[in-house]
């Protein structure tokens, strides 16, 4: 290894490392090991500012390409990916407009009301709205609303909020695999290969459907003594405010359902449209801004830019070991290992981004495989989409194996353990490890069925 390897690794492994011991926040974490792969890796050892100017990939942000594309796919190109970090940005924005004008509560306490408060429709319902709501909007979001609400209703009904909780975030994980736009390392891999929408819904989409049945059906028999007991007691709901309650303001929660349709309508149009997530981020953030009046400023306030900043050093730090030829190296390593065999190499993929994810954030899991893939790949358009939906599901999906695997589902153990509900370890993984291995099987053979026999090598 040379020296500029050496350094893009160790800078790589300690910002793991620290990212794991979760002592220090995570975006200062990637931002100085971004900081440290531009001066030693880039400067010091390779003397190259080409390096640095193509790992910052500003000059993309400007180009024609990046907001309105022919539909031939995105331009190749290294770095910060800016169409990531713009399209979340966008759509921190509408989300916390939607949040304000009590849009979550609302749409909780309305399907709530719809199953009389049973516990089994209940439990099923949340399930359901947990991955629906997570294809489109951050699982983070989906679950800070969506246990909150659970935690409320739990109190008023004498229910046990902890069964819905950990279903609720297996599910909010599971829904958002399903699409470009659902969790983030879908957006990573959207915009990275020039994938649409339509292209995550129709393929992994498919996949997520039938593991969401499974799931359903495994959480309810996992579960079903607590549910069939609290099934039978009396309920009272009289205390239970009415959904429209929830509804701060009602012009304002209007416009904003408005403008999410109008956000889900450009997302599954982009590609014929040519518009990209940049742009379609932007526009929605612009119109949610414009129609907020007065408080835009305290949304733009609300949004999550330690999040953001995180993105931005952890591009850099991936692009590190891109330019050195890092990635390229363990591409070749798992072509070698998998002997050229697209089923070994699914497999290889699927499990390795399963378990990693399972104990690092799925994030920085997600950018360092996308090179890694398309260097495996090659040419070969087949065997790029087909690792690609592999990829999707082993990282989306085994983070939610652990409480620290997901942002998702340390949000709703945090929301749970400050409302008095403590979920340890033992009994997290107890359901939700189980729940991986089934999903990550079921989807590996779906992946080995629908594309492999296709894919030559």
């Amino acid at each position: 290894m040379t020296v500029a390897q050496i350094l893009a690794v160790s800078i790589f492994v300690v910002m793991f490392v620290l990212m794991v011991l979760d002592k220090i926040e995570k975006q200062y974490i990637t931002l100085v090991a971004g900081a440290l792969t531009l001066i030693l890796v880039f400067g010091v050892a390779m003397h190259s500012m080409d390096a640095v100017i193509e790992t910052l990939n500003v000059k993309n942000i400007f180009t024609k390409g990046f907001w309105i594309t022919s539909g031939e796919g995105s331009e190749e190109s290294s770095g910060i990916n800016w169409a990531t970090i713009i399209f979340l940005a966008g759509m921190m924005v509408m989300v916390e407009g939607m949040a304000k004008a009590g849009f979550f509560r609302w749409l909780c306490l309305r399907l709530a009301k719809l199953v009389h408060y049973k516990p089994i429709p209940l439990f099923v319902t949340f399930m359901v709205m947990a991955a629906v709501l997570s294809m489109f909007i951050d699982s983070i979001t989906v679950i800070l609303f969506l246990a909150a609400v659970t935690i409320e209703l739990a109190k008023l009904l004498h229910l046990d909020p902890v069964p819905m909780i950990l279903s609720e975030v297996f599910c909010a994980n599971l829904g958002g695999s399903a699409t470009m736009c659902g969790d983030p390392p879908n957006i990573i891999i959207g915009t990275g290969l020039g994938l649409s929408f339509s292209d995550f819904l129709t393929n992994t989409g498919l996949i997520v459907g039938i593991c969401l049945v499974v799931v359903i059906i495994y959480f309810y028999l996992v579960y079903r003594k607590e549910l069939l007991s609290e099934e039978s007691q009396e309920l009272d709901t009289s205390n239970i405010p009415d959904p429209s309650t929830a509804i701060t303001d009602k012009k304002k929660f209007i416009i904003s359902s408005v403008i999410f349709a109008c956000a889900v309508v450009l997302l599954v149009s982009h590609a014929s449209t040519g518009l990209t997530v940049a742009f379609i981020g932007t526009v929605i953030a612009i119109i949610t801004l414009v129609t907020s009046g007065k408080d835009a400023l305290e949304l733009l306030k609300k949004v999550d830019y330690k999040t953001l900043l995180f993105f931005i050093g952890l591009f850099i730090v991936v692009g590190g070991l891109e330019q050195t030829g890092i990635l390229k190296s363990i591409a070749s390593f798992i072509g070698k290992v998998s002997g050229g065999n697209v089923y070994v190499m699914v497999a290889i993929i699927i499990w390795i981004s399963a378990i990693a994810s399972a104990f690092v954030d799925n994030i920085p899991f997600a950018a360092t495989m996308l090179p890694i893939i398309k260097s495996l790949a090659g040419a070969n358009q087949p065997l790029l989409d087909c690792l690609a939906w592999t990829l999707s599901i082993g990282t989306d999906i085994g983070g939610s194996a652990t409480p620290i695997g997901a942002s998702a589902n340390v949000v709703g153990t945090s929301v749970a353990a400050k409302n008095g509900y403590p979920i340890g370890w033992g009994r997290y993984c107890k359901t939700a490890a189980p729940a991986m291995i089934i999903v990550v099987t079921i989807s590996m053979l779906m992946i080995f069925l629908r594309y492999c026999g296709g894919v030559t090598m």
